[in-house]
C-alpha cells in the first residue's frame, strides 16, 4: 500500500517516458512550495538520473524496467522537500565509483552525476537485492542555491551485494 503523499510511477526506459515524469515532478514540487528555479533544478537533477540509468544501467535499450518514487518529506523541523527513489534492474556497479567528472576537463556530457550531486540535499546510491541500482535523493524547500552549492556528502550503501560489468 502506497503511504499518503506519496506517488509510484513504472515506466519504460524510453526517453518518450521523460516528459510525463517531468510533469508529474513539476507538480508535485509545486504542491510542496518549491519555487520555480528550485523545481526547474529539481526536474532537471531527476531527468539527468533517469538518463544515467537509461544509458549507463541498460545500454539504451528503451524497453526495459524503471520504478519511481516521490515521496513529500518533512526535516525535523518542518520545512517540506522531496525524496525521489530511482530503481532499475540494469548493470550494477559499485557506489563508491559513482562521481561527478572534473568540470576542468573540456567535453560534451557526462555532468548528470555533478548536477544530481549539486541540486540536491541528500545523494545516496545503493545495490538492491534483486539486481540493478537504486538511487535515492532528497531536495528540501529553499535549502540551497545550486550555483554556488556544495555537492551533499554522496552516502553510497550496499543494500545488497554489487556486481560489477
Amino acid at each position: 500500500m502506497t503511504e499518503p503523499g506519496t506517488i509510484r510511477l513504472e515506466l519504460t526506459s524510453s526517453t518518450k517516458c521523460l516528459p510525463v515524469v517531468r510533469g508529474a515532478i513539476e507538480r508535485m514540487a509545486a504542491l510542496e512550495g518549491f519555487s520555480g528555479d528550485d523545481t526547474h533544478e529539481l526536474t532537471l537533477a531527476i531527468d539527468e538520473a533517469l538518463a544515467n540509468v537509461i544509458k549507463h544501467g541498460y545500454q539504451s535499450r528503451d524497453d526495459q524496467p524503471i520504478e519511481l518514487t516521490l515521496k513529500s518529506v518533512r526535516t525535523p523541523e518542518g520545512t517540506p522537500g522531496l525524496s525521489i527513489v530511482v530503481r532499475d534492474y540494469g548493470r550494477q556497479v559499485d557506489p563508491t565509483t559513482i562521481h561527478g567528472r572534473d568540470l576542468n576537463e573540456v567535453r560534451p556530457g557526462g555532468l548528470g552525476v555533478h548536477i544530481i550531486q549539486t541540486v540536491m540535499d541528500e545523494v545516496e546510491y545503493s545495490c538492491p537485492s534483486g539486481g540493478g541500482m537504486q538511487l535515492r535523493m532528497v531536495k528540501y524547500v529553499g535549502s540551497r542555491d545550486a550555483s554556488s552549492a556544495t555537492p551533499p556528502a554522496q552516502t553510497p550503501t550496499d543494500g545488497g551485494a554489487c556486481h560489477g560489468p
